[in-house]
């Protein structure tokens, strides 16, 4: 079930909501950016993301396909989200970093099922051989 969330970056001047259905899975993946980032994600799609405060705040990185925006408070270096488009994966996405939805109880966090990526071999269908890093 959908349910909305608020999510900042860490100094709190970027701010969200989403409607997420956390219990639908969460990502975890091995390639460059994700595995540095420590990232982990949670999609949304655009219309059930709203950006609440700090847009001048964000920068935004690309690389590779140019297809996703890595967005980040430039004060606090924190990436709460990002968002894109990826035929694959159904188009246009926010990715949320579970990490950054506040007020979410460790214990559920903890429970949240996991799908883990293996990105860094371009196999995203499926889970590398190793995820206890992830």
């Amino acid at each position: 079930m959908k349910m909305t969330y608020k999510g900042s970056c860490h100094c709190g001047k970027v701010r969200y909501e989403v409607d997420l259905d956390l219990e639908l899975g969460t990502g975890r993946c091995n390639c460059s950016i994700c595995s540095k980032k420590r990232w982990w994600g949670a999609m949304a799609k655009p219309e059930d993301f709203r950006l609440l405060s700090g847009a001048e705040e964000l920068s935004d990185y690309q690389f590779g396909t140019m297809s996703g925006h890595h967005r980040f408070c430039r004060t606090c270096g924190i990436s709460a989200f990002g968002d894109g488009y990826v035929e694959e994966i159904g188009g246009a996405y926010c990715s949320i970093n579970v990490a950054c939805l506040d007020g979410i109880e460790q214990a559920d966090l903890a429970a949240l099922p996991i799908t883990y990526m293996d990105g860094r071999n371009n196999n995203w269908w499926n889970a590398p051989a190793e995820t206890r890093h992830l």
